[in-house]
């Protein structure tokens, strides 16, 4: 029976026709938290301010250090974390190539044979015979997206590579936030340092002259042995605070991807040595409420939320029956004579339901239901966990700032103490006591004016940190060496310029709603 000339393209126009009729699965919806609506509280009001510059993108700008600018554009190129993270968009959006796929013919085969027959009839007369038979075929197989199988999948591919692209900027503000916390930490204990000598040249002067008056008869022991124990105990802080400044180094350098060693970008800076600068208020372009839901790790979570709803469909699809259109080009020819050469065209539909399935596909629907849902608890928390961490970033930072004026003021009182006392005991009307104390008082007081002004910086960071800022970078996803070296293993084609020229905050197709700008 003859076959229509254009029965292919009868079967193309099917396929079109009956290909995503329905498409199973709830469609994702945004999620939506009614109390972000106009969110803030008093501690968030008044540690920020509105204002343009410096853009929240780039925080770090608001303390005008160039050697922490120059730290944080070179963690951008080298830091592992980012890198790997711009692997993985690359990862994801070849997943989401192999998801796209499935809209094409998922079945494609062809084969080809020869086959020689040599057959001798009797040794008598020697009669001998050869035949070559060849054959060459085309098998195609395509099932219809009736259910939407694979457009659900396109979708749960698409929401988890723009995920992949939210994780890549918050793994950049977890990185900027603590290369900032990281360097400040090393000017605090350099600063502390400087206050630790000092006050220990000034403790081994006393230890000195009280000595000299022990051995002279001036004074009795007691005096010698609290003023030795006062400048030990303040020499035996300097070797914990170069400590500290050794591994916060080590942890600059790890974090800007190199190997641990001295850093010459802050050695060569001296006037930037033991400084820790106060920012009273973190600059906004936004309120708060927006920029929690902008948050990358909050987009992240939502996204992953919108991958997980759409695999619902794809799991509901294995209920129905699948609609495969196969076909079947073939050519065959023998040299047999007599044998005409034979040029073969099929092509059907194929239908396929796993009626019989004992509850398999219906609970693997609750499975994948139920990670989505977790998944729904999971942003919720998330959103509320980025609230408290603005919240605190913000209350402790206010309150930071109220004890640096009042811890001001008692290393200044403390400072005219020992002034005093130091006069008194040369004029003769105090013991060297009053010394000794006084200077203990005007060491620990001075420590504790740095150790919480250090504090007021790490908590204006980690407000900078929860509200999202710091999320850009002006580096590619894959960078050039890293790029030449995948490239020369694989053909990646334009799958990395794809992922790396997509703009940044761009949203999935599927999930509409806010603006990422």
């Amino acid at each position: 029976m003859a076959l229509p000339a254009n029965l292919p393209c009868r079967l193309l126009t099917v396929a079109l026709l009956l290909g995503g009729c329905a498409r199973l699965g709830p469609d994702f919806q945004a999620q939506q938290e009614p109390w972000t609506g106009q969110w803030s509280s008093p501690a968030l009001e008044q540690a920020t301010q509105l204002r343009r510059q410096p853009d929240l993108r780039q925080w770090w700008q608001v303390f005008s250090d160039p050697v922490l600018e120059k730290l944080i554009a070179e963690a951008d190129a080298n830091n592992a974390g980012v890198r790997i993270a711009g692997l993985r968009v690359v990862e994801a959006r070849a997943q989401l190539g192999i998801a796209q796929a499935g809209r094409y013919p998922q079945v494609q085969q062809a084969s080809a044979e020869a086959l020689y027959v040599h057959s001798r009839q009797s040794a008598a007369t020697v009669q001998t015979s050869r035949v070559w038979q060849y054959s060459a075929g085309l098998d195609v197989g395509w099932e219809l997206d009736f259910w939407g199988r694979f457009s659900r999948a396109i979708e749960s591919a698409d929401a988890a590579y723009f995920a992949s692209r939210a994780i890549h900027e918050d793994v950049l503000v977890l990185l900027h936030a603590q290369l900032a916390q990281t360097y400040f930490t090393l000017r605090a204990a350099q600063a502390r340092l400087r206050i630790a000598r000092e006050n220990a040249r000034l403790q081994k002067r006393s230890y000195e002259i009280t000595e000299r008056l022990f051995k002279g008869g001036e004074s009795d022991e007691l005096d010698l042995q609290q003023a030795k124990t006062q400048y030990l105990g303040t020499l035996s802080s300097i070797p914990e605070l170069e400590s500290q400044i050794l591994h916060a180094r080590n942890a600059l350098a790890i974090l800007i991807g190199r190997p641990p060693a001295p850093m010459q970008e802050i050695l060569d800076m001296p006037e930037k040595e033991g400084v820790v600068p106060l920012i009273d208020r973190a600059v906004l372009q936004d309120v708060p409420a927006s920029l929690l839901l902008r948050r990358p790790d909050i987009r992240a979570a939502e996204l992953q939320v919108a991958a997980q709803s759409a695999l619902i469909g794809v799991a509901k699809a294995d209920l129905y029956p699948s609609l495969t259109l196969l076909g079947s080009i073939g050519w065959s020819a023998t040299s047999l004579p007599g044998t005409p050469n034979g040029f073969v065209l099929i092509g059907g539909p194929s239908l396929r339901w796993n009626v019989f399935d004992y509850g398999r596909i219906r609970n693997n629907v609750r499975i994948q239901d139920a990670r989505l849902q977790q998944l729904i608890v999971a942003y919720q928390d998330s959103v509320r966990q980025a609230a408290r961490e603005a919240d605190d970033a913000a209350s402790g930072l206010l309150k930071a700032l109220e004890r640096e004026a009042i811890l001001g003021e008692a290393a200044t009182a403390a400072n005219r103490s020992l002034t005093l006392a130091n006069a008194l005991f040369r004029e003769g009307y105090s013991d060297f006591q009053r010394v000794l104390d006084a200077q203990r008082a005007l060491f620990a007081q001075q420590d504790a004016y740095l150790v919480n002004r250090s504090t007021a910086v790490g908590y204006l960071i980690a407000l900078y940190k929860a509200l999202g800022g710091g999320w850009q970078s002006e580096q590619p996803l894959v960078d050039a060496a890293t790029r030449q070296q995948m490239e020369q293993r694989t053909d990646w084609g334009g799958l990395i310029d794809e992922a790396a020229s997509e703009p940044t905050g761009k949203r999935s197709s599927i999930q509409g709603g806010r603006p990422d700008e």
